[in-house]
This record gives C-alpha cells, sequence and structure tokens, in this order.
C-alpha cells in the first residue's frame, strides 16, 4: 500500500503541539523537545517516569501540562511514611448516619503526580499498580473507577540518592516511557536568574484544548496507518531485547504496545497520519531501555541499558516503505 495516499494530519493538531509547547515553554524554558515528548506521551495513554536531581522543574512541568490540557492535578509525595489509603483513598465512619463514607485519595484525578516515588515503601508504591493498568482501584473490596484520561507522571530520584529503594520491574513496566528535564542550558539558567532577580511574574499558562477535543485527538490517534513491516520490525526489536546474554529481563510485550502507540502520536505531531521507521527509532531507547535489566557480569563491564538500546538498534535493520 502507498503511504503518500493515506490522508496528512489536521492542521489543527499539528498547530496544537505548536501552541501547547510554547505555553509550557514559558515556565520550563529552553525544553521544547522535552516538553513534546511529554506531550506525546500522555496523547499516546502512556504513565511518564521522570529520572532526575531534585530542582530542575518536575513539579512545575506537570502542573503547565495538566492546565494546557485542561485536565485536573493532584500530587502526593512519596516519604517513607505514606500509606496506600493516603494514595487510594478510605472509608470512615459517619456516627450521624451509622454508615461508612468513602474519602477520595489524590489518585481520584487525571494526572497524578507521584513525587519521588522511590523513596516511598513498597506497599505504598504497590498501590499504583491497578490504578496505572486499569484504571480503577480496589478498597475494602469495593473497585471504583478513576477518571479518563487518567495519567500518572512519576519522579525518580538517581539511585546513589539517601533514602531510595529500586522500584519493582513489575511497577517500571508499567511506566510507557522514561524521561529525563535535565540541567538547563547556560543561556535557559540566565533567563531563569534574571527572572528571579527582577521578580518578574510567573506567566500565566492557558489552556490550549477542552477535554472534549483533547479526547478526539487521542481517538485520531488511534486512526494513524501502521503498515505491516512495521509491526514486524517492532517485533524483531523487541525479540533482540529479549534474547541477548547480557539480559537477565528482557522487554514484554506491553512494552512493544507502548511503542507502538508513542510512534503513532509522533508521526501525527509531524503532519503524518502514517507510521515510518524513524518514528520507531525515535522512541526506542526511552520506551526500552528502564525495562532491560541487565546481568551483574554486564554491568561489571560497563555496558548499560540505554547502550545496550543502540546496539540493538544498530543490528536490527528498519524495513523500507
Amino acid at each position: 500500500m502507498n503511504l503518500l495516499d493515506k490522508t496528512e494530519t489536521p492542521p489543527e493538531i499539528t498547530d496544537f503541539f505548536a501552541r501547547a509547547t510554547a505555553e509550557v515553554g514559558k515556565v520550563i524554558i529552553g525544553k521544547d523537545e522535552i516538553i513534546k515528548e511529554f506531550l506525546l506521551a500522555i496523547i499516546a495513554d502512556g504513565h511518564i517516569l521522570i529520572e532526575d536531581i531534585p530542582g530542575v522543574g518536575k513539579t512545575t512541568l506537570a502542573m503547565a501540562l495538566a492546565k494546557v490540557l485542561s485536565l485536573s492535578f493532584k500530587r502526593i509525595s512519596f516519604t517513607p511514611d505514606v500509606m496506600p489509603s493516603d494514595i487510594t483513598g478510605f472509608n470512615v465512619f459517619n456516627r450521624e448516619t451509622s454508615k461508612l463514607e468513602f474519602r477520595e485519595g489524590p489518585v481520584f484525578t487525571n494526572i497524578l503526580l507521584a513525587d519521588e516515588l522511590n523513596r516511598g515503601m513498597g506497599r505504598s508504591q504497590s498501590a499504583l499498580l491497578e490504578a496505572m493498568e486499569e484504571r480503577k482501584v480496589t478498597i475494602d473490596g469495593i473497585t471504583r473507577e478513576l477518571p479518563d484520561p487518567f495519567f500518572v507522571i512519576a519522579s525518580q530520584n538517581p539511585p546513589w540518592a539517601v533514602g531510595t529503594a529500586p522500584i519493582p520491574e513489575s511497577q517500571l513496566d508499567r511506566f510507557s516511557i522514561r524521561l529525563s528535564v535535565g540541567y538547563p542550558s547556560l543561556e535557559a539558567e540566565e533567563s531563569i536568574l534574571k527572572a528571579k532577580h527582577k521578580k518578574s511574574e510567573i506567566p500565566e499558562i492557558n489552556a490550549v484544548i477542552s477535554p472534549e477535543d483533547f479526547t478526539k485527538l487521542r481517538q485520531t490517534a488511534e486512526e494513524v496507518f501502521v503498515d505491516e513491516k512495521i509491526f514486524t520490525y517492532i517485533a524483531e526489536l523487541a525479540a533482540a531485547a529479549r534474547s541477548r546474554e547480557s539480559l537477565s529481563l528482557g522487554i514484554s510485550p506491553r512494552a512493544s504496545l507502548h511503542l507502538l502507540s508513542l510512534a503513532k502520536v509522533l508521526a501525527m505531531s509531524y503532519g503524518r497520519m502514517f507510521v515510518l521507521p524513524s518514528d520507531i527509532r525515535y522512541f526506542f531507547s526511552a520506551c526500552m531501555a528502564h525495562r532491560l535489566v541487565l546481568t551483574p557480569l554486564a554491568r561489571a563491564a560497563g555496558d548499560t541499558p540505554e547502550s545496550l538500546a543502540r546496539v540493538i538498534l544498530a543490528e536490527v535493520t528498519p524495513p523500507k516503505l
């Protein structure tokens, strides 16, 4: 099938990405590419893991994204004393009615910022498992649906940071993508310092899309055409990321599905309603690296999940469409 016969993305969609990036860029200076990747992951219905040092604007970015997309936002800090009920909610006894009443936890929102997730206890981290996979929570035997859409943006301190513990592989696999905001450039940091010195007002972030149009945007992404060769290419990459001796754990089929969803939204942002191999390659490392678990021997040899992802991309030949 000739890809040129496929329709182009409606102009209002490509315009949305430009306007949304510009709005968030008012408070996250010099990070347009990262902002766009966050937008792409959310539209692809994926949860985001941020691995970064404190103070680079992770919370500000998450709040700005929620406002731009007209979505509700809540935050919870995963300190060691946080209990599962602090996340999902709990039942309280009402003496006047002699009945139990449910009090919603912060998970009942559109975008939940799970701040410093790897500082929380295992049972607190596990409280998000059902929410992230099934978009619902079960409290005292009663299952409650979460708002639609529902996304988790979790920040993770570097593994060498004090008071952290590794996030279980089963939970890492639920994150569609791992991103890093990183340090600002020299010019961006100068702008931040000057704004603070002059006590400039925080720029107002404006919504650029309604909840209804956001739902339509996600539905449009599902209509992006995927050639049979693309399916084969993703399957070959997945097979290569499972069969290496340097791996003790490869990627799951869930990872392949996430990669496909990300590629479809990326194609749409470029004005195309069809996926190219370059769309797959763009997100491969960010989507796969946090799922790859190396053997102790491979780690001792200096290998990293990111370097292995680059090797896999180099070894698997992309198809010609």
